[in-house]
């Protein structure tokens, strides 16, 4: 049977799967409970008799592949029977799978419902900013680390700096925006022709890309005992979401070591939607039919 659920102005069709997503706190225990009928939660056992409404609280957090397939199709029958079924999860793909629709819940509200794929990827787009905002918080509290330093001392590497295309300084970038990364070395003893540069990597080690002002050329010397430079090299961060480390050195052009921070900032790249690798190339998929 159809479950009216008037709070949320929804209603939960019988015949059918409803997914429902959201952060934690956004409204969910509290739908799953007025849903009523049988209520089976990450512990509980997968029972799949006739019954009028089933909620699946996470049930299928700790379920092996076996037991998931199994359950699809338990599933199938349960909704041709006319059972209302609502299935809580923070895994996209399951509820791609399984759902005929999807709630999405925010601040104890119906944020979108509908089709599946288009409120996971307006879901998706909310995360992604929201972790976006969280990295320029995140970055107001986080130093670089010095664990893996070395160099002759000549010069020292102050301050490095992710800055995002709103000009603030970030741990989290979104694929595709306007990019910084600002280095402040301070010298430490006359150098008469100092390098600045950078390299970033995969959390497993793999180099993405690495720059310095000798390639970029920009000159920075000579430069006193005392004095202090801020390099920015700016871009569009094209990269896919995941992990990444962000190296940091200055140098002699012959490339004796002034001050080597290895892997000494922590950062990620955030996006709307999955992207495999390491490059975000945003290509533009066309069609052509052919005889």
């Amino acid at each position: 049977m159809a479950i009216e659920l008037p709070q949320w102005k929804v209603t939960a069709p019988d015949g059918a799967i409803v997914g429902v997503i959201g952060e934690e706190g956004g409204g969910s225990d509290e739908l799953l409970r007025a849903v009523g009928g049988r209520h089976i939660g990450p512990d509980g056992e997968l029972d799949f008799s006739p019954v009028p409404a089933l909620v699946l609280d996470h049930a299928f957090a700790r379920r092996d592949a076996f037991a998931r397939a199994r359950a699809a199709i338990a599933l199938g029958q349960l909704r041709l029977s006319g059972c209302a079924i609502v299935l809580a999860s923070h895994e996209e793909d399951l509820l791609l799978s399984l759902c005929d629709e999807i709630w999405w819940l925010d601040g104890g509200k119906i944020a979108q419902q509908g089709d599946p794929g288009e409120v996971l990827a307006a879901y998706r787009r909310h995360v992604a900013a929201k972790v976006r905002a969280w990295g320029s918080d995140l970055a107001a509290s986080s130093k670089a680390a010095t664990r893996w330093r070395r160099g002759d001392g000549r010069a020292e590497i102050v301050s490095i700096e992710l800055m995002g295309d709103n000009a603030r300084p970030t741990r989290v970038w979104r694929s595709g925006e306007e990019a910084a990364i600002r280095v402040s070395v301070r010298f430490c003893e006359p150098v008469a022709d100092p390098v600045v540069g950078i390299l970033i990597r995969t959390r497993v080690g793999l180099n993405v890309y690495g720059t310095n002002t000798e390639l970029e050329k920009l000159p920075l010397g000579p430069c006193a005992a005392g004095e202090s430079l801020r390099i920015s090299f700016a871009f569009c961060c094209g990269l896919c979401p995941q992990e990444y480390t962000l190296t940091a050195a200055s140098h002699d052009s012959d490339g004796v070591w002034h001050d080597w921070l290895e892997d000494a900032v922590a950062f990620s790249v955030t996006d709307s939607r999955y992207t495999a690798g390491v490059a975000n190339l945003r290509a533009r998929a066309t069609v052509e039919r052919t005889a």
